[in-house]
């Protein structure tokens, strides 16, 4: 299974508007993060995790074939801004959408005309699944188990695909979920910056701790802001399993 991380900035993406720090003015393109997102492919199946307001930019480049599922782990803007640019994918079928219940009820509420009885010509043509924490389903032949973890105070989803596990936006998380988490070989965990703690977002040294606690033998970074520093540099100041994740970065999982 191939993954593609679409983007991997935090929700203001990287650089931000209006800020003149080093990062934002650099010319690597690992410094340049767009919101949140990845694609999952095998032969046969392909899953997007999060569509966020960049999704049109990051699926231009990529090869035009059916999307399969959408997996949304929050109603946050930052990860459903985009919904609306799966028109095209449209075209080669309906697309599901799988997402807590109050996720649905909140995309029904902020995308009203994707999902009225007399759909407007041209609209995404989406079907909403209603998933729960620990009940396992199936896109094609790609299985999935949703887990719960607090952004702040709110309950979103985490994904464990296989030995893949998939976690952004996260604060804490129960030590009743980490039996779900057992043989996790290959970690994508949320981490904002270094410094200055955060209500609903860990820092990186907290996602170094998830880490190493449940044992990931690959460890990759997302949800970053402009305080990460420059990546070149700050990849160094990272444990040899730990990387940062950037724009475009393809791994085998």
């Amino acid at each position: 299974m191939k993954l593609q991380f679409l983007g991997t900035g935090t929700s203001n993406g990287v650089p931000v508007i209006g800020c003149d720090c080093e990062v934002c003015r650099s010319t690597n393109a690992k410094d340049k993060r767009l919101r949140t997102s990845v694609l999952l492919e095998t032969d046969d199946t392909r899953i997007l995790i999060d569509c966020g307001p960049d999704l049109r930019q990051q699926l231009l480049p990529l090869p035009f074939r059916k999307i399969d599922g959408v997996l949304i782990t929050h109603i946050h803007y930052d990860h459903v801004g985009g919904i609306d640019d799966l028109r095209p994918y449209c075209k080669l079928g309906d697309i599901d959408v799988f997402a807590k219940e109050d996720t649905c009820n909140g995309l029904r509420h902020n995308f009203p005309y994707c999902f009225a009885e007399n759909l407007y010509p041209g609209v995404p043509r989406l079907t909403l699944h209603a998933i729960e924490p620990h009940k396992a389903f199936r896109i094609g032949g790609i299985d999935i188990m949703p887990i719960e973890v607090l952004h702040g105070k709110l309950p979103i989803l985490g994904f464990r695909i296989g030995k893949l596990a998939y976690i952004t936006d996260m604060k804490s998380i129960s030590d009743s979920e980490l039996p779900y988490l057992q043989g996790v070989e290959t970690l994508i965990v949320s981490a904002l910056r270094w410094e200055k703690e955060h209500h609903s977002h860990q820092l990186v040294k907290d996602a170094i701790e998830f880490s190493d606690r449940i044992k990931a033998k690959q460890t990759y970074l997302i949800h970053l802001t402009d305080k990460i520093g420059l990546h070149n540099e700050a990849e160094k100041l990272l444990p040899m399993n730990v990387k940062l994740a950037y724009d475009g970065l393809t791994v085998d999982v």
